[in-house]
């Protein structure tokens, strides 16, 4: 096995640690705590909300989203769970962080970035478009270019997110467009970037066993019950928040029921599909991020989950493996049929929910000219980053490796042992059949 592949000694934690040093710098020099009294005092300063505390409820909601829902509903993988909510924690905490100052450089006050609930919030956010391109390229990365990818792209993120906040004015409350669609674009021209021709027939590690697959629903059922929170996070206080989370929560309950009937459909003898339980049933809270806060009326919420859980449940049926046998991009999560293409439907919806009239002061080209913004930065910033991420001194691993913890992780030796004999046995088995 070559060598650069597992040589982290030196590699990571001098990327870790200078990343972490310069970022404390930067801190030291720009953040301070919010007192309430800047004249940027966030987005919300002149609206409804005054407390400093009022949104901690849902920061902590969005928290927990982002380390327990997106870490453990990328467990499925059987041999790499250790990666999956381990690495999810470190490039959070790293993205979390390099966040707040590229959102922040944004709307500085008085030189400095006032650091208050509202723009940690936002910096959670930030993080979870690396999260979503985490998964299109989950078991074939090293954690250094991982830490790599998440400069790079809450970075463009945040270029993106300024453009389409404060430049078009456009709405997108939930982040369909901006997180969903984004995350999912850049991580699949990534993907495309990184590209592996030897993975082309598949991988014995690149698949589920039983309790794996248990484990990754922990972390859909945390997304779905979270996900009112997510989309309303940022909307005004009051009445407006509310319609977010009604909106979200009618959203994600028709989708579960679209998605369970498709796959029932789709699957042979009519089982239902894991994949797409532990998926197509959070479709609906991205399909509805962006008009959340208009007012769709309830059932049109439910409309949008309803579509939302069909076409993801159709995508990873259907699209996902042509997208690997023809455009070469191998999307181990399928983001594009969780985040992509709902996403898309998200961005779409705004632009019909607004041309209707159902927020005021919405311009439709502007939510258009946004969608077109959010895709264009991911899909030219992913190809940028999976270019800087395939250079070879990132030591990614070898295609035999990929899916694999024990290449970057101390795997507890019974657990070794036990696949060992699970191997040997199976190995045993063929022959025995031959």
């Amino acid at each position: 096995m070559p060598a650069y592949a597992t040589n982290m000694r030196l590699k990571f934690p001098i990327v870790a640690l200078v990343l972490e040093v310069i970022t404390i710098i930067l801190f030291a020099v720009f953040a301070v705590y919010d007192d309430g009294k800047g004249h940027g005092h966030d987005q919300h300063s002149n609206k409804t909300h005054s407390e400093p505390m009022d949104l901690y409820p849902m920061f902590q909601d969005v928290h927990v989203m982002i380390f327990i829902g997106f870490g453990f509903l990328m467990t499925f993988l059987k041999r790499y769970s250790f990666s999956s909510v381990g690495i999810n924690l470190l490039l959070a905490a790293f993205g979390l962080q390099w966040g707040l100052l590229m959102q922040g450089i944004w709307h500085l006050d008085d030189g400095k970035i006032k650091v208050s609930i509202f723009k940690i919030i936002n910096a959670d956010f930030s993080t979870a478009t690396v999260l979503i391109s985490f998964g299109a390229v989950l078991g074939k990365t090293s954690p250094v270019q991982l830490l790599i990818m998440t400069i790079l792209e809450i970075s463009i993120f945040s270029v993106n997110e300024h453009l389409v906040a404060n430049v078009l004015k456009a709405n997108d409350v939930g982040a369909s467009m901006i997180i969903h669609a984004f995350g999912a674009y850049f991580g699949l021209a990534v993907a495309r970037v990184l590209y592996r021709p030897g993975l082309k027939n598949g991988h014995e590690n690149d698949g589920s066993v039983y309790h794996s697959d248990m484990f990754a629903m922990i972390g859909t059922v945390f997304l779905w019950m979270f996900w009112p929170s997510f989309n309303s996070a940022i909307a005004d206080q009051g009445y407006v928040q509310l319609t977010a989370v009604i909106n979200t929560y009618l959203s994600l309950a028709a989708c579960v029921l679209s998605a369970y009937a498709l796959s029932s459909l789709v699957e042979h003898k009519g089982k239902l599909d894991m994949v797409h339980i532990q998926n197509a049933t959070l479709a609906g809270g991205v399909a509805v991020g962006t008009c959340a806060d208009m007012n769709v009326e309830p059932f049109g919420a439910m409309l949008i989950g309803f579509v939302a859980g069909i076409i993801s449940t159709l995508g990873f049926k259907y699209l996902t493996p042509i997208l690997a046998s023809s455009l070469g991009i191998q999307d181990t999560c399928g983001v594009h049929n969780l985040h992509g293409m709902p996403g898309i439907l998200g961005g779409l919806a705004g632009i019909v929910a607004v041309a209707m009239g159902k927020k005021e002061g919405g311009d439709a080209a502007m939510q258009a000219a946004a969608l077109a913004s959010s895709l264009g930065f991911a899909l030219v910033g992913g190809l940028l980053t999976g270019l800087i991420m395939k250079l070879p001194i990132w030591g990614q691993p070898p295609d035999q490796n990929c899916y694999d913890d024990s290449i970057y992780w101390e795997v507890p030796a019974e657990e070794e042992e036990h696949e060992e004999s699970l191997a040997h046995a199976d190995h045993s088995k063929n022959k025995a059949e031959a």
